[in-house]
C-alpha cells in the first residue's frame, strides 16, 4: 500500500505530479540516477533518523553523507539510522522506496541545503521502482520541510 499511499498524497497535495513506476529497481542511489537518466546527486535520498525519543527524516542530495559535528550541533546528539523494521513501521515505505510523501503519522522533515544545487530532483515514491520528478523548492513546501545543513 506504500506506493498508493503516495499516489494518494499527490492526488489530494499536487495533482499535476505522477509518481513514474519503471520497470528496473530504483532502490539505490545509482540504480535509481541509471533508471531516471540523471546524474546521482539529483536522487533525494530519505534517510529515516531518531532524533532522541522522535523519528523524523531527512533528504538529501544522492552522494552526500550526513555530518555527524553538523548533525549534533544542530540537534544536541548524534544521528541513529533506523532499522529496516523501524523504517517500514515509522513511513509505511520499504527502504529502498522511503519518501516524505504518503506517511501514515506526520513525521518532521529536513530537507538538506545539498538539494537546492538542482532545478529537479527525484525522491522515491513508496516502492523500490517509483520516483517523482519534483523541484526541491516544492518538495519541501509539500511535506512543509525545514531547510537544514547536515551533510559534509
Amino acid at each position: 500500500m506504500s506506493l498508493e499511499s503516495v499516489r494518494q498524497f499527490f492526488l489530494d497535495h499536487a495533482p499535476d505530479l505522477t509518481v513514474i513506476v519503471t520497470e528496473a529497481s530504483s532502490a539505490t542511489v545509482a540504480l535509481a540516477a541509471e533508471a531516471h537518466g540523471v546524474e546521482p546527486d539529483q536522487i533525494a535520498k530519505t534517510i529515516c533518523v531518531r532524533i532522541g525519543e522522535e523519528v523524523a527524516l531527512v533528504v538529501t542530495a544522492g552522494t552526500k553523507r550526513l555530518d555527524n559535528r553538523k548533525f549534533k550541533d544542530r540537534f544536541g546528539t548524534k544521528p541513529r539510522m533506523l532499522d529496516a523494521d523501524a523504517v517500514v513501521e515509522s513511513t509505511s515505505h520499504p527502504v529502498g522506496g522511503v519518501c516524505p510523501f504518503g506517511l501514515p503519522l506526520p513525521l518532521k522533515v529536513y530537507c538538506d541545503q545539498s538539494l537546492r544545487a538542482f532545478e529537479e530532483v527525484l525522491p522515491a515514491g513508496g516502492a523500490t521502482n517509483a520516483a517523482i520528478r519534483i523541484s526541491p523548492v516544492r518538495l519541501a513546501e509539500l511535506v512543509k520541510g525545514e531547510w537544514v545543513d547536515l551533510c559534509q
